[in-house]
């Protein structure tokens, strides 16, 4: 009797990899490995020419000390530079003058007195502080170090911003956000109050600090004055790409009026946003008064149900920040003390300030409109000189004294 013959029916393997989950799992792998690696290797150029131009400022200013040669030595660089290497662009005199006058500036005792002063253990070593400077520069792109050198920085925002861009990863467009915005400025006002050191991890809570500012400045959305929390969401979400230069770098939107369904009931985050760099949720809710304790719970509300329903794997907790017009940080200290979740409460500005200098020594816009209001109100005064008063000098016909004085009508009835 024959074996029974056994028939192997084999399905197309396109069909088994387009639904099977390995599948998925090993592209988006690669995918992620990909990337990963070109921008690590953009990050090795980056930093390749960094050093590179490192060391032609410094060339070029020990070779001019110790040889005594004159400025003429950057324009007979650039010129045998550019003939060695004809494809190549950087290497022209106003180039080469800007690696010697980074260098110098980078170098100088100032700024190396302020990197003493942030970095202890390399204090009273100067070739130690300016291996340190150079490892730190090496971590920004050429393009950040030329924007930051042409703003004329002293040495304490120059540093801070330079540790800023390569901590948090910022692109030139954020770095010259911050610096416009005023982030140093802000970096020294009065601590931020949050609670990230009880909520978070200690490397995390570091990072997230970071993230937050003590104040937000959001005169671009043009508005002349008070203003409701929804017409406050639909400005911000018009300027988005505004608010989230603003917010800082890493920051991507997902939605305003976020929904939040808990049995019958639906809730609402005003603006959600997900971190890349700290890889978390960040709720945002709006508020145009001042900080109340109880927004804080509202909040933590919020992020209870996001790190429960919402939070993907491997993403850390979720995020709160409440933006209120002003806060009061003892309420918003003991307001946060008992919260869980990492919550930060932060200000906004609506509207220019005055510098420092200035502050208290314009009069007010009350203290104007007092002044001008009984001027505006009293009738004008006839003048007691039948001459015309300086400095119209008789010539003027809008000048009341000087106006000629309408000539007569004529009656054609008299004229008969």
């Amino acid at each position: 009797m024959p074996a029974p013959l056994h028939l192997e029916i084999r399905r197309p393997a396109g069909r088994l990899l387009a639904g099977s989950d390995d599948y998925a799992r090993f592209v988006a792998d690669l995918k992620g490995r990909i990337e990963s690696a070109r921008v690590s290797t953009i990050r090795n150029i980056n930093a390749e020419i960094v050093l590179l131009y490192w060391d032609i400022g410094r060339d070029i200013v020990e070779h001019q000390r110790r040889l005594g040669w004159g400025d003429a030595v950057v324009e007979w660089l650039a010129r045998d530079l550019r003939a060695a290497f004809p494809s190549a662009r950087g290497f022209s005199a106003s180039s080469l003058w800007r690696m010697r006058q980074w260098y110098v500036a980078l170098t100088a005792p100032g700024f190396l007195a302020q990197v003493a002063r942030e970095f202890p253990q390399a204090r009273g070593r100067p070739p130690i502080l300016a291996q340190a400077v150079r490892e730190l520069a090496a971590g920004v792109p050429w393009g950040h170090h030329v924007e930051i050198l042409h703003k004329g920085l002293g040495p304490a925002p120059w540093l801070y911003y330079l540790r800023a861009a390569a901590r948090l990863g910022w692109s030139r467009r954020t770095l010259l956000s911050q610096i416009r915005s005023g982030a140093y400025e802000h970096s020294l006002a009065p601590g931020k109050t949050h609670n990230f050191a009880r909520a978070l991890p200690g490397h995390l809570a570091e990072q997230a600090e970071e993230a937050l500012k003590s104040s937000y400045n959001l005169e671009f959305l043009g508005l002349g004055g008070p203003v409701r929390e929804r017409e406050l969401e639909e400005r911000l979400v018009v300027r988005l790409r505004d608010f989230i230069l603003e917010l800082g770098s890493g920051f991507c939107f997902v939605g305003r009026q976020h929904r939040l369904v808990l049995g019958r009931k639906e809730y609402f985050v005003d603006l959600l946003f997900y971190h890349r760099l700290l890889k978390a949720l960040v709720a945002i809710d709006l508020k145009v008064g001042a900080f109340e304790p109880e927004y804080s719970g509202k909040m933590d509300f919020y992020l209870n149900v996001l790190n429960d329903r919402e939070r993907a794997p491997g993403d850390h907790p979720s995020i709160g920040i409440i933006l209120c017009a002003e806060r009061e940080n003892l309420a918003v200290e003991y307001a946060l003390r008992s919260k869980g979740n990492p919550i930060g409460v932060a200000e906004y500005r609506l509207w220019p300030t005055l510098p420092g200098p200035l502050r208290g020594k314009l009069p007010s816009a009350r203290q104007l409109n007092d002044a001008l209001r009984p001027a505006l109100l009293e009738p004008p005064m006839p003048s007691s000189s039948p001459g015309p008063a300086s400095p119209c000098r008789g010539r003027s016909s809008r000048c009341s004294p000087c106006r000629p004085a309408p000539r007569a009508r004529r009656s054609r009835r008299s004229s008969a």
